[in-house]
């Protein structure tokens, strides 16, 4: 049986005073006391609206009861509790900071410029004192960040900063998301390509070692840029740290047996790393395509209108086929009423906009293009 520890972690404080707090639980395994123990970190619903996660999280606390694994595990839902409670109406916005315009899932921090400095200092090092020295770098970054700013941190970045420091700390990074109307896909760095084939999820987007502000990029570029700058100095080293982001469906709802089939492919890829002990999880059976980031595509409607979205996710689209219908009742008795909008080469499409009512511009999808099974 597994050691259970429960935190709440402060997180900000509003205008009144109330203090927004999350709660962070952690799990200990075997050998969770010896430094080379795996650590594993998983956080939902750094977005408003994407809801599912904090499901997956609780059915992985349950599940997680029963089965032997090495290490420590830590699970934090809730984790941006200012996007959870912004509602308009019956409907949660939660994807931009209210008061910046910021995306919550932008506001992480990694400077690679320490990094070669580093690498002279520990260059004859063994892999764990390295590893050790890294993580204790990373997390005292994040320490210096959230304590001596003598400007302040946007509430934004407090949360971030916060949610990242716990995250340095562990070898293996999830955070859980979901789309607008959307299928599960995965957001993986390219080194972690044969890594998606251990999560029971069809699509794979592989992201290079780029940092634009999201978590997963936070805790992957900083091990990937220093393997890089070893690799530079004539030493290989392979640190194995990972980092994605889990797509888990469609925002704004949640599904407790869904959820369950979620937490199950996660404890898969967590088996094939060696976390579980004795464990039977086994990925699935599927046909999982992948495309790079750069062929990740966003189609944008050219016109205003009422839309079904006709294109089936996860199903190759061949160039002609329609990917949705729009409807202009304004045009109708003088013009065409319905127009079908389609590209010249083959897809597949991933997620759609939520509303049927777009404006001229609106993302209507995201596709695979270049697509290629994995």
């Amino acid at each position: 049986m597994c050691q259970f520890f429960k935190d709440v972690l402060h997180m900000g404080e509003l205008a009144s005073g109330a203090k927004l707090t999350v709660p962070v639980y952690h799990l200990k395994g075997r050998n969770s006391h010896k430094p080379n123990s795996p650590k594993v970190y998983i956080q939902a619903n750094m977005h408003g609206a994407e809801v599912q996660g904090n499901a997956v999280i609780f059915q992985l606390l349950e599940l997680l009861k029963d089965i032997d694994f090495q290490g420590e595990i830590t699970l934090v839902p809730y984790a941006n509790p200012v996007a959870c409670n912004h509602k308009n109406g019956e409907y949660t916005l939660g994807r931009f900071d209210p008061i910046t315009g910021v995306n919550w899932n932008r506001m992480y921090h990694f400077d690679d410029g320490f990094i070669p400095e580093f690498v002279q200092q520990y260059s004859d090092s063994h892999k764990l004192e390295i590893e050790t020295a890294f993580k204790q770098k990373l997390q005292q970054i994040m320490i210096d960040k959230l304590e001596h700013n003598q400007y302040g941190l946007t509430t934004g970045q407090r949360i971030a900063y916060q949610l990242q420091k716990m995250a340095h700390q562990a070898d293996i990074v999830l955070d859980l998301h979901t789309g607008p109307i959307s299928s599960k896909h995965l957001y993986c760095p390219e080194y972690a390509q044969q890594s998606a084939r251990y999560f029971n999820i069809e699509h794979t987007i592989l992201i290079p070692n780029v940092f634009d502000g999201a978590m997963d990029e936070a805790t992957f570029c900083p091990w990937w840029t220093l393997q890089n700058e070893f690799a530079k100095q004539g030493r290989n080293i392979h640190f194995n740290k990972e980092s994605f982001t889990v797509e888990l469906g469609s925002q704004e709802q949640i599904d407790l047996a869904v959820a369950k089939q979620d937490a199950t492919s996660i404890l898969t890829y967590l088996a094939a790393k060696q976390v579980l002990v004795n464990s039977d999880f086994v990925p699935e059976n599927m046909t999982r395509y992948a495309c790079y980031l750069k062929d990740y595509k966003a189609f944008y409607s050219p016109m205003g209108g009422m839309v079904d979205y006709l294109a089936e996710f996860g199903k190759p689209l061949a160039a002609g086929e329609p990917l949705v219908k729009i409807l202009r009742m304004d045009n109708y008795g003088d013009g065409d009423a319905i127009h079908y909008l389609s590209l010249d080469h083959e897809v597949l499409p991933i997620l759609h906009f939520a509303s049927a009512s777009v404006n001229q511009g609106t993302e209507l999808y995201k596709v695979f293009t270049n697509f290629f099974k994995l």
